[in-house]
C-alpha cells in the first residue's frame, strides 16, 4: 500500500502541472510536446501498476479509483492557483487568465469522467444505491463531494481487500488446500440456473479453483419438485463420474438444492458415486410462511404468476419450469414429509450450515423485503429460510458474524458479489472444501 500511495502523489503531481500548465505553455508552446503526453500517461496508466491486483476488471477499477482521488486532491490545489492568478501574476489579463480555467476544467473534467466510468464499469462493492446516488447528487454542491469521498472510499477498500486475496493466495498456492480426492460439485436452489454470463455463487468457483479445487455445476433447471430436480441431478452426477473418471463427487449445494440432493441419494440410487453432501441454508423443516402464502394466495394470482415465470424461464433453455411444484416442495408440510421418507446412505460424509440476517435494512434486494415477513412466522432468518429449519444430520454449524448486519441466504454464496465486513465468504468455502482435502475426500 505505500507503493501504492507514493504513485498516487506521483499522478497528482503530475495532474496538476498537466491541468494548470496553460499560462506556461502559452509562453512556450513547445512545451505542449512534453504536457499533453505526460496527461495521457496518468489518464491511461494510473492505479495500474501498484495496484497489487491482476485481474484487468480490477486493474481498470483500481485505475479508476486513483483518477478520482487525483481529480479530488486537486480541486484546492488548482482554486488556489487560479486566485494566485487572478490577484497577483494575470490581475488585468483577463483572457488568459479564462483561457487557464477553461483548460482547468476541461482536464480536469477528462480525469473525473475517465475515473468514474472505470469505477462504475468494474466495481463490485458500489452497489447500484451508491452509483444511483452518486449520478443523482452530481451536480448538488457539497453533496457530490461527500458522496465522491464515499466512492473513492469504497473503491480504495475494495482493491486493498481483493489485494490481500491474491497475496493469500499466493502465498499457499504450492499447497493446493482445494485439491481433494474427489471433484467439487455446485448445485444451486429454487428459481436460479448455472449460467455462464452470471455464476450463482459469484467469486466462489474462481477462489476454490485457485487453491487447486476442480469445479462441475448441477445445470439442473431452475424450478421443479424436489423429485424432479433430483432425477435430474442423480444423472448428472453419474455424467460426471462417467466423463471425469471421478469415481465419486463432493456435493454442496443450497437452498433447495440441499434438498433434491438428499432425494437423489437417499431415493435415486447415487450414493455409491457421492463421497460427501454440505448442505448451506437449506430449508430441511421448510418455511412456514410459504404454507400461508400459498394458502391465502387466491389460486388465480398464483396461476398468474407461475405462468409467467414458466413462460420466462424457458426462453432462458428451462424445458418444463414448474413454479408451483418447485414452491410447494418448500413448505414445512412437504418437508416433513420427505424428512419421514428420506434416509441417508452410510459412508457419505454430511455437514450443514445456516445463517441469520440480524436486520432486514442491510439485506439486498429482495431480502430485504422478504426478511420481516418470514420473521412473523418462522421467527429468526437469513430472509428467506427460517433459523430451526437449517440443521440436518450430526454435523450443523451457525455461520456467525460479529457485525450487526448479519449474513443472509444471498450472502452465503455471494450472489451480490459484497466483500462483508466480518464474514469472508470466499474464505469460508476454501476452508470448507480444505476440510474435506484433511478427511480424504
Amino acid at each position: 500500500m505505500r507503493s501504492l500511495s507514493l504513485s498516487r502523489v506521483i499522478y497528482l503531481l503530475l495532474t496538476l502541472l498537466s491541468v494548470n500548465a496553460y499560462v506556461i505553455f502559452e509562453h512556450y508552446p513547445k512545451l505542449l510536446v512534453l504536457l499533453v503526453p505526460i496527461f495521457l500517461l496518468v489518464n491511461v496508466l494510473a492505479g495500474t501498476l501498484a495496484c497489487g491486483v491482476s485481474r484487468l476488471r480490477l486493474r481498470i477499477c483500481s485505475h479508476g479509483g486513483t483518477l478520482l482521488w487525483v481529480f479530488a486532491a486537486s480541486l484546492i490545489p488548482s482554486i488556489v492557483w487560479h486566485a494566485v492568478l487572478a490577484f497577483f501574476t494575470l490581475p488585468d489579463d483577463y483572457k488568459s487568465l479564462l483561457l487557464s480555467a477553461l483548460w482547468c476544467v476541461v482536464a480536469s473534467a477528462i480525469v473525473f469522467w475517465n475515473g468514474i466510468i472505470c469505477v462504475y464499469l468494474t466495481s463490485y462493492q458500489l452497489g447500484i444505491r451508491l452509483r444511483v446516488l452518486g449520478a443523482l447528487c452530481g451536480l448538488i454542491p457539497v453533496a457530490n463531494l461527500i458522496l465522491l469521498g464515499r466512492i473513492i472510499s469504497t473503491v480504495s477498500e475494495e482493491i486493498a481487500f481483493e489485494s490481500e486475496k491474491e497475496r493469500l493466495n499466493a502465498s499457499r498456492r504450492a499447497e493446493r488446500i482445494c485439491e481433494t480426492r474427489y471433484p467439487i460439485l455446485l448445485v444451486h436452489g429454487v428459481f436460479f440456473r448455472d449460467l455462464r454470463w452470471f455464476n450463482y455463487w459469484g467469486r466462489i468457483p474462481r477462489e476454490l479453483a485457485a487453491n487447486g479445487a476442480r469445479i462441475y455445476y448441477g445445470e439442473h433447471q431452475s424450478a421443479l419438485s424436489v423429485a424432479d430436480s433430483a432425477a435430474e441431478l442423480a444423472e448428472r452426477i453419474k455424467e460426471i463420474v462417467a466423463e471425469s473418471g471421478c469415481e465419486r463427487v463432493n456435493v454442496i449445494a443450497h437452498s433447495k438444492g440441499g434438498l433434491d440432493c438428499r432425494y437423489a441419494l437417499s431415493e435415486l440410487g447415487v450414493s455409491p458415486y457421492v463421497a460427501s453432501l454440505i448442505t448451506v441454508n437449506t430449508p430441511h423443516r421448510g418455511c412456514i410462511f410459504a404454507d400461508r402464502l400459498l394458502g391465502v394466495a387466491p389460486d388465480s394470482l398464483k396461476e398468474q404468476v407461475a405462468g409467467a415465470y414458466n413462460s420466462a424461464l424457458r426462453r432462458l433453455g428451462d424445458k418444463n419450469p414448474d413454479f408451483i411444484a418447485a414452491v410447494s416442495d418448500l413448505t414445512s408440510e412437504a418437508c416433513e414429509q420427505l424428512n419421514s421418507r428420506l434416509t441417508l446412505p452410510e459412508g457419505i460424509y454430511t455437514k450443514s450450515f445456516g445463517s441469520i440476517l440480524n436486520r432486514a435494512r442491510d439485506g439486498r434486494f429482495p431480502l430485504n423485503l422478504s426478511y420481516s415477513l418470514v420473521r412473523h412466522f418462522d421467527g429468526a432468518n437469513d430472509g428467506l429460510v427460517g433459523e430451526d429449519s437449517f440443521a440436518w444430520g450430526d454435523n450443523f454449524e451457525m455461520i456467525r458474524s460479529d457485525g450487526e448486519r448479519g449474513i443472509s441466504h444471498g450472502d452465503v454464496i455471494d450472489l451480490f458479489r459484497e466483500n462483508l465486513r466480518d464474514f469472508d465468504v470466499r474464505e469460508f468455502y476454501v476452508q470448507l472444501v480444505s476440510d474435506l482435502r484433511r478427511r480424504g475426500l
